[in-house]
């Protein structure tokens, strides 16, 4: 059975920081580059960070910046995003899910507000 639970988003102010939980099972996820997304409201949603099942981050969009860091411990399933300096353009609902993901699956993600 495939679940995915995001977790640790919340109100911060901007330059503030959070730290995101990805906490995910079953077989998509074995062995499975996982991804972090985000989407705003009105926008499609975007591509974050992924990072492989060794632990190696593989990927971060331009607007990350050096601002947040991806983690996972070697073989597990749950996967971090640490995330400093954040700015109002930041404010959006985060995901993670499997990169690529051709099951189209996707939890109920986690809120994030940044107030300016």
């Amino acid at each position: 059975q495939v679940q995915v639970l995001e977790s640790g988003g919340g109100l911060v102010q901007t330059g503030g920081s959070l730290k995101l939980t990805c906490a995910a099972s079953g077989r998509i996820f074995i062995r499975a580059t996982i991804g972090w997304f985000r989407q705003a409201p009105g926008k499609d949603r975007e591509f974050v960070a992924s990072i492989d099942w060794t632990g190696k981050p593989t990927s971060y969009a331009d607007f990350v910046k050096g601002r947040f860091t991806i983690s996972r411990e070697f073989g597990q399933n749950t996967v971090y995003l640490q995330m400093n300096g954040l700015e109002p353009e930041d404010t959006a609902l985060y995901y993670c899910a499997p990169r690529p993901n051709p099951w189209n699956y996707w939890g109920q993600g986690t809120q994030v507000t940044v107030s300016s």
